[in-house]
């Protein structure tokens, strides 16, 4: 094994909930919260949590219509962590670094909801493109 691939988090944990309506978002984000929780996260980092869940489902419903959102419990670096992966077969985002902007939307929205999870999570990546889809990893590690 190499050694970056040692020092990867590792999953303990997980679960995923598929996404294709406002009330698989409700049940994502409340699996999300408690799974946090249960991992000692305190009540505003728990909250951080769910509310990335939140952003993220809602994006799938808005755009793609079906996903999943997988939550799992992360180890790695003495740490402990949550890992939420937001995935689906949609249109993609033609433009990822745009859709990253504060304030921007193609929905009339505020535009706060993937800058806003890049903000409040420790980690994020992005990968999307027109017709691939979209896969969004977001980790938040709970504080000491």
């Amino acid at each position: 094994m190499a050694a970056s691939a040692a020092l990867e988090p590792e999953a303990v944990q997980s679960m995923s909930v598929p996404i294709g309506s406002d009330q698989d978002l409700v049940l994502a984000r409340h699996q999300g919260r408690a799974m946090a929780e249960s991992l000692g996260f305190g009540s505003t980092e728990a909250t951080l949590v769910a509310t990335a869940i939140s952003e993220l489902a809602r994006n799938i419903v808005l755009y793609a219509r079906k996903g999943e959102i997988a939550i799992s419990r992360i180890e790695g670096g003495g740490r402990t962590g949550i890992c939420i992966v937001a995935s689906d077969a949609g249109p993609g985002i033609a433009n990822t670094e745009l859709a990253l902007r504060a304030g921007y939307s193609t929905s009339g929205g505020l535009g706060l909801g993937l800058p806003g999870v890049r903000r409040i999570m420790d980690e994020f990546a992005i990968s999307s493109g027109p017709q691939s889809g979209t896969r969004i990893k977001a980790v938040r590690w709970r504080q000491r």
